[in-house]
């Protein structure tokens, strides 16, 4: 029996990326950047007002007192022993403007938050730091030069690398790209996996199951998984199990994909069937694994492409778990991340677990948080017995509880390690 971490070997050394390809920007969200985006021009690509007010000379506002003036009272505009400063409002300039203006000394222009700066300006008056006045402004506080501007290059210069290799590209690095005039990015795409049901008892949920027959649920659930994982799929469905049809489909998959996922491949008759029909296309071999759920499972890598392609088991608790502990992370690797692996904490057990001797359990688990000590807390979900198959048990999971091959019970309050798997809600 091999154990979890030789298969993972074995798995992880068939991993190829795809060439890094150039998509459109609005496309690239998720994915890893394969080149450092050097920019050509600076951000902002002038100065520009960063507040709704007036631009103006600092030098021109500096007699104003530091404090708000009571604008209700008498009106001393224009009084100079009041020690009030007052400017005319020669003109105004909007967001988007091209048309260029000249501040002269002891005069004030109203400007749009992005507008471009008048020529000898060097700050903003807020709007709050004015009486609002159209004609001509009463400055209630002074500002300093630079004061609710924009400059040339503030945010990037030219020849600054605004997005990285190898960075995860979000909201903010599409914002940053657009911001820098690019309309495509070169990036690790998404690794294409095709997804292959076979069983004579399956039929689609979109038909009545008739006597000893269920609905097809791993083709569905492991498409979920995979996109989840950041793959590109194409759940192919159910397969007809002849060995002829069976091997057409296949092929059809090894060239459009980088891996192939075949649910109900590892037990009785199907196996045979598989075989039979896939035998000449490469090595797949059917082990057992030193895991619970999902021992029985199967791995090679078939077609010109050598593409890795895996067998899961029929039931869909061990087809999912095998998927979270041997494909997910092949996917991961073929996006190009670093950390192919979901993160791992160590968790205090509420209640006994108990596992497989010679088996590395995953088992489902509920995680949660001690509000007293911040401790992590978990709940294993079903068992390791009659219950071990029970969907509606994964559903509710929100972790996978990792129980040591030579371990057969763990006792309440001893730590184990747990696999945090996607957030809920």
């Amino acid at each position: 029996m091999r154990s979890v971490e030789e298969q993972q070997a074995r798995v992880t050394a068939a991993a190829v990326a795809p060439r890094p390809v150039r998509v459109a920007i609005s496309e690239a969200q998720g994915l890893l950047c394969a080149e450092e985006v050097v920019t050509e021009r600076p951000l902002p690509g002038f100065d520009q007002a960063a507040i709704d007010g007036y631009a103006v000379r600092s030098v021109d506002v500096q007699g104003a007192d530091n404090r708000r003036a009571d604008t209700d009272g008498d009106d001393t505009e224009g009084d100079e022993d009041s020690g009030d400063v007052t400017l005319p409002v020669v003109g105004e300039v909007r967001a988007g403007s091209r048309q260029p203006i000249r501040l002269q000394p002891r005069q004030a222009v109203r400007v749009d938050t992005g507008a471009p700066l008048p020529t000898l300006a060097d700050a903003v008056l807020p709007l709050e730091c004015t009486d609002g006045g159209t004609a001509r402004i009463k400055v209630l506080e002074a500002v300093r030069s630079g004061d609710y501007v924009r400059r040339t290059g503030d945010d990037v210069q030219p020849g600054d690398v605004a997005v990285r290799a190898g960075a995860i590209i979000g909201a903010a690095q599409v914002g940053l790209l657009a911001a820098v005039g690019r309309d495509k990015v070169l990036v690790h795409p998404r690794p294409r996996l095709s997804v292959i049901s076979i069983g004579g008892e399956l039929v689609d949920v979109d038909r009545t199951p008739g006597p000893g027959q269920v609905y097809d649920v791993n083709s569905y659930a492991l498409a979920a998984a995979a996109r989840d994982a950041g793959a590109d799929v194409n759940r192919v469905g159910i397969a007809d199990t002849e060995p002829r049809r069976l091997r057409e489909v296949v092929e059809g998959q090894l060239i459009r994909s980088e891996i192939v996922v075949i649910a109900g491949a590892v037990g009785g008759g199907a196996l045979d069937d598989v075989r039979e029909a896939l035998t000449d296309l490469g090595e797949l071999e059917v082990d057992r694994v030193a895991m619970h759920p999902g021992s029985v499972q199967g791995f090679g890598r078939l077609g010109r492409d050598e593409v890795p392609t895996f067998l899961l088991p029929a039931n869909p608790v061990s087809a999912l778990v095998v998927f979270e502990v041997m494909v997910r992370p092949l996917i991961r690797i073929a996006l190009g991340r670093r950390k192919s692996m979901r993160r791992v904490v160590s968790a205090r057990t509420v209640a006994a677990i108990t596992s497989v001797p010679g088996r590395k359990g995953y088992l489902r688990g509920r995680l949660m948080r001690d509000e007293t000590s911040g401790d992590y807390l978990v709940q294993a979900l079903g068992g390791t017995g009659s219950s071990s198959h029970l969907l509606s048990t994964l559903a509710e999971a929100n972790c996978l509880v990792i129980v040591d091959p030579e371990v057969s019970e763990v006792q309440t309050g001893d730590r184990v390690d747990v696999v945090f798997l996607g957030q809920r809600g």
